[in-house]
């Protein structure tokens, strides 16, 4: 999944795949990680947040099932 970089004190960079709705986040002190049942409404909130690192915490870390995958 191809990721893109994003303007964060915790994470590097973060993809999306509509199809399964996954969402994979790279954090910057290492690992990647597949979240699952993500629609797409909250991948473009993360996205488009003045804090990245916040909306995810807020909204997506604790909400979803979770895979590491690198």
């Amino acid at each position: 999944m191809q990721r893109n970089p994003v303007s964060s004190s915790n994470l590097a960079s973060v993809g999306y795949q509509e199809e399964t709705e996954t969402l994979e986040v790279e954090f910057l002190k290492g690992g990647i990680y597949q979240y699952f049942g993500v629609p797409s409404h909250v991948y473009q909130e993360l996205i488009s947040a003045s804090s990245v690192g916040g909306y995810f915490a807020q909204n997506v870390r604790n909400s979803y099932t979770f895979s590491q995958v690198g």
